[in-house]
């Protein structure tokens, strides 16, 4: 009986800690604030934006939507977090939820890029 104890409670703790693993393939939408109705296209800002968006490490993929000044990111969660994509959008130049855009990143920024 003793046994049969110890095995589900070893059980139970396996599962458990498997569970908080973090997902290998994993989706997010960012609310961040894009000015400017061309940034995907702009020769500076864009390709800058688009560049470095992919430098960071696990990032799979990325979608900007000027309208609805989102940004959906597919990314590794073995790799990488939220946190870091966001604090990467930040040090573009750019809001990602919680975190505002670093200020010397924003300066650098285009005039139609930042807000009016």
């Amino acid at each position: 009986m003793k046994n049969l104890i110890l095995f589900l409670f070893a059980l139970v703790s396996f599962s458990t800690s498997f569970a908080q693993e973090p997902k290998k393939n994993q989706k997010a939408v960012i609310k961040t604030a894009i000015y400017c109705d061309h940034c995907k296209e702009c020769e500076t800002c864009g390709k800058n934006f688009q560049a470095n968006m992919h430098k960071i490490k696990g990032l799979k993929m990325f979608e900007l939507d000027e309208k609805k000044m989102t940004i959906t990111v597919y990314y590794n969660g073995t790799k990488t977090n939220l946190e870091t994509i966001k604090t990467g959008i930040s040090k573009l130049g750019y809001d990602a939820d919680n975190i505002k855009a670093d200020p010397s990143a924003y300066e650098k920024l285009d005039g139609c890029c930042k807000k009016s």
